[in-house]
């Protein structure tokens, strides 16, 4: 689904309270030429991952990626248009349908043939809901044979536990999205659900039968990507935009203007 925001671009933009707009370069034509091609930055959204973005009550997006977008698209002086998903999987497979120009899709090896990524921004965690009454205590614990774990098709912890897995059996859920894991653990009496950590503990407080293994398995670097062959030019910008977002405090206050505890990716080296 696609949402043109000409109108909302300013108010997200000015949530960015402090950031220097003129710290970044002026993108030349040859990164407005790959980033927005089209003459608008279309941006890919996954509803998927609530720590990403939400909805307002007024139905908007908001949150740290449309915040980000809406930067990047006052930056590169185009309108801004948003494509709408509601799992990563479903992200990722735009980009071979260039559906989008930039999306908010985690690093991951098995994307990497079809999305360049600029460093991460937003650091989250994936990890295990189990049954309150689960022996399972450790991440280890549930790679034996015999063990069944939820997951949303083509999330990044559905690649990540692919090729992690030596025992335990994925059972994906098409939907896919951060809680994709739940709907096959609760229907199927699987062992666990694997997804991201904050929506997985949102869901354990209102079900008290379950309940979320403290240790990670993963820690899942967010980034921006775009569509392989745009050149260099928009990739080396991007770079610099999403390292100068973080530096300025812009994705920490936009974290927190969302209600969202993620930690704010380090500086890239």
């Amino acid at each position: 689904m696609k949402r043109p925001v000409a109108g909302l671009i300013f108010g997200l933009v000015g949530a960015f309270s402090g950031f220097s707009a003129a710290a970044q370069t002026a993108p030349g034509p040859d990164v407005v030429m790959a980033l927005a091609p089209t003459g608008k930055l279309r941006a890919a959204l996954n509803f998927g991952n609530g720590v990403l973005v939400q909805r307002a009550a007024d139905g908007e997006p908001k949150g740290v990626t449309p915040e980000l977008a809406a930067a990047l698209a006052k930056r590169l002086d185009v309108p801004l248009e948003f494509v709408f998903y509601t799992a990563a999987g479903k992200v990722f497979a735009g980009a071979a349908a260039n559906a989008w120009d930039i999306a908010f899709i985690a690093i991951e090896p098995a994307r990497a043939s079809e999305v360049d990524f600029s460093p991460p921004y937003v650091l989250i965690q994936g990890v295990y809901l189990v049954r309150k009454d689960s022996p399972y205590q450790h991440v280890a614990d549930l790679d034996q044979p015999g063990i069944r774990i939820g997951v949303g098709l083509g999330s990044v912890y559905d690649l990540y536990l692919t090729r992690m897995l030596k025992n335990a059996t994925l059972v994906r859920n098409p939907e896919g999205g951060a809680t994709g894991g739940i709907e096959p653990f609760v229907d199927e009496k699987l062992d666990a659900a694997a997804g991201v950590r904050e929506p997985l503990e949102a869901y354990a407080k209102s079900h008290p039968d379950v309940r979320v293994i403290s240790e990670s398995f993963e820690e899942i670097r967010q980034a921006i990507g775009t569509p392989k062959g745009r050149g260099e030019a928009g990739l080396v910008y991007l770079r610099g935009f999403v390292e100068e977002m973080k530096a300025s405090g812009a994705v920490a206050d936009a974290l927190k203007r969302s209600g969202q505890t993620a930690a704010v990716a380090p500086a890239a080296n």
